[in-house]
């Protein structure tokens, strides 16, 4: 049986945003994950991942980072964000306000939360982790680590996945070293013969199924082990 969903709303400050939610059967609570779009928006692709969350027992919600604004604006704006203000910019307000609205439902454990996202939402993924600590893992692909470098000392466990032949894979590996220099749980890899957007079977001049299948089944496993079943992350 689909997933239900729907599309709901909620403020982030002043602004209201749109988002697709896509939750199992029942009354949970369930984990929780938030779906962070490429700068193609929240489109079926996007949506498609959030089913298939639902489907493995996740509440997921895909947020509109574009909602009621001008999408060529706003993507300068977030480049601009991530160029020079990593943390603390509108994309990452916009994913904390999203975030409070799904922990906050009565069908979500808001202590199981985390997420995952793609290009401009791996980057986002990974700066937003930095700033809060209710997300128990996160799930970047292809995506930029923050500046300063040293702001990841904050992360919750990654799982993230590179191409080997884009612009992204020097991040991938930088990560990956971090990563280990700091111990902090992970599960870095660069799939060999890939480019970028190899997750997004939309595009097929990117997509790659067995890179894409094989990096569904890490997602699954290392969210299984820290965020169905997390562990106490410290608050400093």
């Amino acid at each position: 049986m689909p997933a239900p969903t729907q599309l709901i709303s909620f403020p982030s400050g002043s602004h209201p945003l749109q988002a697709y939610l896509a939750r199992p059967e029942g009354n949970g609570p369930f984990p929780g994950v938030v779906v962070i779009h490429e700068a193609f928006g929240l489109n079926d692709n996007i949506k498609g991942i959030c089913n298939r969350f639902a489907g493995e027992g996740y509440a997921a919600l895909g947020v509109n980072l574009f909602y009621g604004r001008n999408q060529v604006v706003c993507m300068f704006q977030f480049m601009g964000g991530m160029l020079f203000n990593s943390l603390e910019h509108q994309g990452i307000h916009d994913l904390k306000a999203g975030l409070d609205w799904l922990s906050g439902q009565p069908f979500v454990d808001g202590q199981r939360v985390g997420a995952v996202g793609y290009c401009m939402g791996g980057a986002f993924a990974i700066a937003w982790a930095c700033t809060d600590n209710r997300l128990r893992a996160i799930a970047p692909y292809y995506g930029r680590s923050p500046r300063p470098l040293e702001a990841m000392r904050r992360l919750c466990p990654v799982v993230a996945s590179y191409p080997d032949k884009d612009f992204t894979t020097p991040e991938g590996q930088k990560l990956a070293e971090f990563m280990a220099e700091h111990k902090i749980p992970h599960d870095v890899k660069i799939y060999p013969g890939t480019h970028h957007s190899f997750f997004n079977e939309s595009r097929p001049a990117g997509y790659n199924a067995d890179a894409a299948q094989d990096s569904w089944e890490r997602v699954k496993e290392f969210f299984k082990e820290h965020i169905e079943e997390p562990h106490p992350r410290p608050l400093s």
